[in-house]
């Protein structure tokens, strides 16, 4: 099987903008992660983009590495080299990656990533939330902005409930970016955003959790439960790090991810899902319907090849057998990259 890896940040996506050092990083964990998962499969070929920026940090040893300069573009690279690969590996930004899904479908080509139609929803904040809600899960109260700030000024939103700090997010956005901090009326006069694509969300304490799941035709295995650290920098979270397989205690988790299979049976192969935990509830924040930078500890922290386990997720069950129960810490730095 010949596959095309496409890990957006790394693989040229930002090709004519500077590259951010933080999600640099990111990108090129996850990225190094599974080219070391899948190199080891025995009958898989690889074929990666790569940001001209990042050759020279990634080990492409037996790869075929196609170098990205300014002047490529980057999707009709990857439509150009999709076309002849057998399966398709995106990692992207939720919005970027719906498009680079249906690119790859109508050729026919194997996804090994979630449906273009579940990307969709996933990636969109607002209608998670309502899906969620539709199947009685627990989730964070989210609005658009523009009737979310009507009911606080209103104050129509019980204050017992809810705090008063708030988070502004654009409605299709990943990780931090663009994600702010506020704490009444006055922060929004001075913040330059799209009141029609962002949503407000109460700013709820508590531990953050994120599970490392597979999904597959309404059924759901979880890998791990991983413990997020940030930082608050401007009014802005900033990823520290993650402690891979933080909890032994995973069976508090697999309700909840199976009722996520119910709610979205479309959901396939690797899934990320984001928690906020409270002494009295557990909140579902978001579903990201690709890698995290969580996969990139959990070969350390319980010795499974999740490439390999998403592959049989083509054909069966996948056969998770950990080899140990470790904790693996991931540090973020975060250096500016040119």
């Amino acid at each position: 099987m010949k596959i095309l890896v496409f890990e957006y940040i790394t693989g040229g996506g930002f090709n004519k903008q500077q590259l951010s050092g933080s999600l640099a990083i990111e990108g090129r964990l996850m990225l190094q992660a599974l080219l070391d998962n899948l190199s080891v499969i025995s009958g898989i070929e690889l074929v990666v983009m790569l940001d001209s920026r990042i050759n020279g940090l990634i080990d492409t040893t037996e790869i075929n590495a196609v170098i990205i300069n300014p002047e490529h573009e980057s999707h009709e690279e990857f439509a150009r080299l999709a076309q002849h690969c057998d399966a398709v590996w995106p990692i992207a930004p939720e919005n970027i990656l719906q498009t680079l899904c249906q690119t790859v479908e109508p050729m026919g080509k194997i996804l090994l990533t979630s449906p273009a139609r579940a990307v969709a929803i996933a990636g969109n904040k607002l209608d998670t939330y309502l899906c969620l809600k539709r199947h009685d899960i627990a989730t964070v109260a989210t609005w658009k902005l523009k009737y979310g700030h009507e009911l606080i000024r209103a104050k129509r939103i019980d204050s017992h409930q809810h705090p008063d700090e708030w988070i502004i997010k654009p409605v299709d956005g990943a990780g931090c970016a663009d994600s702010y901090l506020i704490t009444g009326q006055r922060d929004l006069e001075f913040m330059d955003i799209d009141e029609n694509q962002c949503i407000i969300q109460p700013h709820i304490q508590g531990k953050k959790t994120s599970l490392s799941c597979l999904f597959r035709q309404g059924s759901a295995w979880l890998l791990c439960a991983n413990l997020q650290q940030f930082n608050v920098i401007d009014r802005q979270y900033h990823l520290a790090g993650i402690v891979v397989n933080h909890h032994n205690d995973s069976g508090v988790y697999r309700n909840l991810i199976n009722n996520i299979a119910k709610a979205l049976p479309e959901l396939w192969g690797y899934v990320g899902i984001d928690l906020i935990e409270t002494t009295e509830q557990r909140l579902v924040l978001e579903i990201n319907p690709r890698l995290t930078t969580s996969f990139a500890g959990i070969y350390a922290a319980l010795g499974i090849n999740v490439a390999e386990t998403v592959l049989q997720l083509l054909k069966e069950k996948p056969r998770l057998n950990p080899l140990y129960n470790r904790q693996i810490a991931i540090k973020m730095e975060h250096n500016d990259a040119d």
